[in-house]
């Protein structure tokens, strides 16, 4: 989607999916370590997303809509495999080894792959210097903001598991931003709670038999999972995949690929903040440094989008078309919540 060809959402709705993407999923690194702590990796994927995907398919089943979509599925099948096996089940496996201070700095990189896989839209992306210098900066207060306990962790041996790691998770941002994008420029027919639910059975039927593979189910003691796992777990379901996810897969068809990125960077600022109100952590100065600059960064990022919002809102008085899009049908709702009034406008 290039900007040529801007759908127009509620501006109250996008700022409260964008809070969604931002603060649930910033916690969802505390919650995924809280689970794992009990419930091996693998199998725990599959049961996040097998649930989160059963209940909208139940939903949709509920409200009448087609749940067999052939074409839609396949799409599904890409993005579910891209975006929840490798890019989220390579966070679930590295947080076994790695804290989650390098976790959120590798996910990080995300943003920047946006940019440069994104090739419909290099000619805006690239030639945007706000855009651009807001990624860097981004990149760079991340590493402020989590760099006293990288050097420290870097300082000691690092062992090979964790090397593995660290490369597992360049591979899984990697991953995202294709299946976030292929997503966006590959609209699917049917309706979108059927598309995101697919994209969540699917993801777990494919943790399944990996973690057969891993032997976890001999591992596991199911009567010695505590209450705290089992509840992180919900959390995960309910809060991480139904609801942020799909605000998140909305978000990328209201606004562009890079603006919708910069959860990449907002995400750790969320973590610290949580850890600091409810883990009573503490903060330092670099640290909080590092908070102001990711801000800052994503302000940056967002600059050429608010000038582009101002031409299309001047070009709006000129002539607005409300005929359908095919990527109408492609919009992901919150049970229905968020589906805006959607507007196509032609410059």
């Amino acid at each position: 989607m290039n900007h040529n060809n801007l759908k127009v959402a509620s501006p109250f709705l996008v700022a409260v999916a964008f809070a969604i993407v931002y603060i649930v999923w910033g916690s969802t690194y505390f919650f995924i370590q809280m689970a794992i702590q009990d419930l091996p990796p693998l199998l725990m994927g599959a049961m996040r997303f097998l649930a989160a995907g059963a209940i909208l398919l139940l939903w949709s089943f509920i409200k009448g809509e087609r749940i067999f979509v052939k074409s839609s599925l396949i799409t599904s099948a890409i993005v579910g495999i891209l975006l929840l096996v490798v890019g989220n089940g390579v966070v679930i496996w590295a947080e076994q080894t790695l804290p989650s201070a390098l976790v959120a700095i590798l996910v990080s990189s995300a943003p920047i792959w946006f940019v440069l896989l994104d090739k419909p839209n290099w000619s805006t992306n690239l030639k945007s210097k706000s855009t651009l210098a807001g990624l860097m900066v981004g990149f760079i207060g991340v590493l402020l903001l989590f760099g006293e306990q990288v050097s420290d962790m870097l300082a000691a041996n690092t062992d090979r598991s964790k090397i593995i790691g660290m490369l597992s998770l360049l591979v899984g941002a990697i991953a995202w931003s294709s299946g976030s994008l292929y997503s966006k420029h590959n609209p699917s027919e049917g309706s979108p709670t059927v598309n995101v639910a697919w994209q969540m059975v699917i993801a777990g039927l494919v943790f399944l038999p990996a973690s057969l593979l891993n032997h976890e189910f001999d591992r596991v003691i199911w009567s010695q999972i505590t209450v705290q796992a089992w509840l992180a777990l919900a959390y995960l379901v309910l809060f991480g995949s139904i609801i942020a996810y799909s605000a998140y897969v909305w978000l990328l068809q209201v606004r562009s690929a890079t603006q919708v990125s910069t959860y990449a960077y907002v995400n750790p600022v969320i973590a610290v903040i949580l850890g600091i109100v409810f883990a009573h952590e503490t903060i330092s100065l670099v640290q909080l440094i590092g908070l102001v600059v990711i801000l800052g960064s994503v302000l940056l990022i967002n600059l050429s989008k608010y000038r582009i919002g101002t031409t299309g809102n001047n070009n709006e008085k000129k002539g607005v078309s409300d005929k359908p899009s095919a990527l109408l049908h492609d919009q992901v709702c919150l049970t229905d919540v968020l589906i805006p009034p959607v507007k196509i406008i032609e410059n």
